[in-house]
This record gives C-alpha cells, structure tokens and sequence, in this order.
C-alpha cells in the first residue's frame, strides 16, 4: 500500500540530488526543450511520494491518499518552477560590457599595459588595459573597447 509512494518519491529524491550535483539533468538530454525543470519535478515527485505515505498511514482510504498527493505534487512543482525560474532571471549569467565606463590609471597606460579603476556597478577592482597613447597615472580615462576582462582607453 505504501510501496508506490516510496518509490516515488524515492525516485523523485534521487532525480534531486543528481540535478544539485550536476545542474538540471533534463535540460542535457535535452527533454522538453525546457519546458519541464528536472529540479521541479524532482521536488514534485518526493513532495507526492511524502504526501501519500503520511496520508495513507493517518489511516484514509487509498483513493485519498493519492488524490491528496497528487494534489500537493502539483502545487510543489508550480511553486518548484517559479521559484528556478525567478533565481535563473536574477542570476549574474552574462557579462556586462565595461564599453563607456569613466575611471581612474592606477598605473602608466601605454600599448603595453597599464591598470585601471573603473566607475560602475560591479567594478570593485583594478583592470588590465591598454592605450594607443601614453597616459598617466592618476588621470581620468573612459573604456573604448573590452576584449575580455582586458579594456581599451582614452583619456577623458
């Protein structure tokens, strides 16, 4: 009577600790073109796999068991996927583009290399940048290009 929601749910745990070690497994066998998180159900699976266990030892009928776990499965899952999608929107993925950025030489520029201090969000340290004419240390510069982490300047 129990045996379903154990396997479940132990299906669905194990599906869990596989995606937090390696990412989400369904979107590297590419199934559902991601429209089904492996993490989401995942989660939906042991949420189903607990909710029927507990309901069908509190003594109600099988039918309840199941009805009641499938119910709290889909709303775990609903949840589950808002939640991966809301952190994957907020997550600092792409690289932001440093072209236009003021800043401070921290060094001597030339052709060669030099170091910068920028001004903008996330620009806590020092850069590696370059110059077709000499700058000094000190003066203020603005970023031309960016190959990398490497920019390109101008004396402001």
């Amino acid at each position: 009577m129990l045996l379903p929601f154990l396997i479940v749910g132990g299906v669905g745990l194990a599906l869990l600790l596989v995606s937090l070690i390696l990412g989400d497994i369904l979107d590297h066998f590419e199934i559902g073109d991601g429209a089904i998180s492996g993490t989401a159900l995942a989660v939906g699976l042991v949420v189903f796999g607990a909710a029927g266990t507990l309901t069908a030892s509190l003594g109600l009928e099988l039918v309840w068991a199941y009805v009641l776990a499938a119910v709290l499965a889909v709303v775990a899952y609903v949840l589950s996927v808002l939640v991966v999608r809301n952190l994957t929107r907020s997550s600092d993925g792409g690289p932001v583009s440093a072209v236009g950025l003021g800043g401070v030489a921290r060094s001597d520029i030339s052709p060669a290399g030099g170091e910068v201090s920028l001004d903008g969000p996330g620009e806590l340290e020092r850069r590696m940048a370059y110059s077709e004419q000499p700058i000094p240390e000190g003066a203020r510069v603005r970023v031309v290009e960016q190959a990398g982490s490497r920019v390109k300047v101008v004396a402001d």
